[in-house]
Parts: structure tokens; C-alpha cells; sequence
């Protein structure tokens, strides 16, 4: 990833009504787990602070390959940190009860098989795996460039991965689906090009509070919708974890 758009992000993300919105509901995904949270991909630590604010209870760690992000994340979210590759992480088999990682495996540097095949690895048996990518390749804007997405995902192709790579209770859906005009709007025609401008950036107050409260109004719907700039999914690790193309026992 570009380190300016890492600046942006870590400016951004404890305001900005987008990430709100997405942690709102990784927390929301998280009800009911106890124990250990891994972070997979945890960039400069604005979810592991959320996780530290709201949910106690769990011992939350982080891991991100650029290790500029991993120390920013350590020091604001006081959670303990590693760099590494997701499709080597440097923890013991059946380590987490749950794995949560937000926009990472649509990552260029990183082959989602394999990565899924870690994360199955590092969680414990019956463990949760919570997964946020961004949706749909017409979608595609000038942030993802800058942090170098390589695939934008449809639920339908989600849950088809994890499937495959063994992993059980699959359930993939869209959000962030009642704005999706808008963002059509300012990624085609307000923000074409290459030097179009980043997605990441501050809103006026009022403006960040009216795209929060729709997601709001969305969050409380039926999460069933056929387009949305987001895909998100829940799945089990396997008992026990069968040997795969998507990874195996250590």
C-alpha cells in the first residue's frame, strides 16, 4: 500500500462514517465470541482500539505486513502487534476463537487461498472467522489503486471460496447498499481517472452524519441485498480442519 493512503487511513479511521459503519458491524459479527481476536491485516489499528474500547473481554492481537502500520496500531490501540504475511502468520495452530480481517485478502501481494488456509490453520476448532472485502470489479476507484487491490468481490464468489477451502455455517451478504448510488457517482464521474482523489478523506459533519445514519437505517434491515459496496461474511473453522488447497495441519 502507498504510505500517504496509510496516513489517510489512520487519520480517518476512528471518525469517518465508512469505517464506523464497518466496525459497527465486525462488532456486530464478533457477538458471542470469547476469548482471542486476531486482527488479521489490522493496518494502523483502528478496529483492534475499537475492540479495546468496546469488547474487554477479548484479548485482542494484531498482525500487518507493513511494519510501519503494525507499530502505529500497537501504540493506539495498546494491543500487542506483529508484522507478518497472512500466508505465513507467526502463531501456533488452533490459537483464536475468532479471525477478523477487513479489506486485506483482495491484497495483490497475497493469494486468498493460501491466506484462508493460515487464518483455518490459527483459529481454534469451531472458531469464527469474520471477513470484509470490497464488492463488485465495476466498482473499482482510485483508492483501490493506491492500496492495491488486485479482486473486488460478489457474496456469491466469497461464499464460494470459503466453501472451498473448507470452511462450514458460510454466510456472505452485501452492505452499504442504500449508498450505493452515491458512490457510483463520485467513483465514475466526480473521481475518474488516475488522479482521481482517494475515497479515504474528511466529510463535513453533517454529511458524515447523514451517510452514517443510513447505514444505521441499513444495519437494522434484512441483510439481503443484491449490490452494495461491500461484501462481508461469517464462517466456521472446521472440526477438525481437513487437509486442503487452502492450507493444512502444522
Amino acid at each position: 500500500m502507498e504510505t500517504p493512503e496509510y496516513d489517510l487511513m489512520d487519520a480517518a479511521e476512528e471518525s469517518m462514517w465508512w469505517y464506523r459503519a464497518l466496525h459497527r458491524r465486525l462488532l456486530d459479527a464478533l457477538d458471542g465470541v470469547q476469548g482471542s481476536v486476531l486482527d488479521a491485516g489490522c493496518g494502523t489499528g483502528g478496529f483492534l482500539a475499537r475492540l479495546k474500547r468496546d469488547r474487554a473481554d477479548l484479548t485482542a492481537v494484531g498482525v500487518d505486513a507493513f511494519a510501519p502500520a503494525a507499530k502505529r496500531a500497537a501504540a493506539k490501540s495498546g494491543c500487542h502487534t506483529r508484522c507478518a504475511s497472512l500466508e505465513a502468520l507467526p502463531f501456533e495452530n488452533n490459537t483464536f476463537d475468532a479471525v477478523v480481517s477487513a479489506d486485506v485478502l483482495c491484497h495483490r501481494s497475497l493469494d486468498p487461498e493460501r491466506a484462508l488456509g493460515e487464518i483455518a490453520r490459527v483459529l481454534r476448532p469451531g472458531g469464527r472467522l469474520i471477513l470484509n472485502l470490497p464488492a463488485h470489479e465495476w466498482l473499482r476507484s482510485r483508492h483501490d489503486a493506491r492500496v492495491h487491490t488486485a479482486r473486488r468481490s460478489s457474496a456469491r464468489d466469497l461464499g464460494r471460496l470459503l466453501a472451498r477451502c473448507g470452511y462450514t455455517q458460510v454466510r456472505a451478504a452485501h452492505w452499504n447498499a442504500l449508498l450505493l448510488p452515491l458512490m457510483v457517482v463520485e467513483r465514475k464521474v466526480l473521481a475518474s481517472g488516475p488522479e482521481g482523489r482517494s475515497d479515504v478523506m474528511p466529510f463535513h459533519p453533517w454529511v458524515d452524519s447523514l451517510f452514517f445514519g443510513v447505514t444505521e437505517i441499513e444495519r437494522r434491515l434484512p441483510r439481503w441485498f443484491p449490490a452494495g459496496g461491500s461484501v462481508m461474511a461469517t464462517a466456521r473453522r472446521p472440526q477438525p480442519l481437513r487437509h486442503s488447497s487452502c492450507g493444512d495441519d502444522r
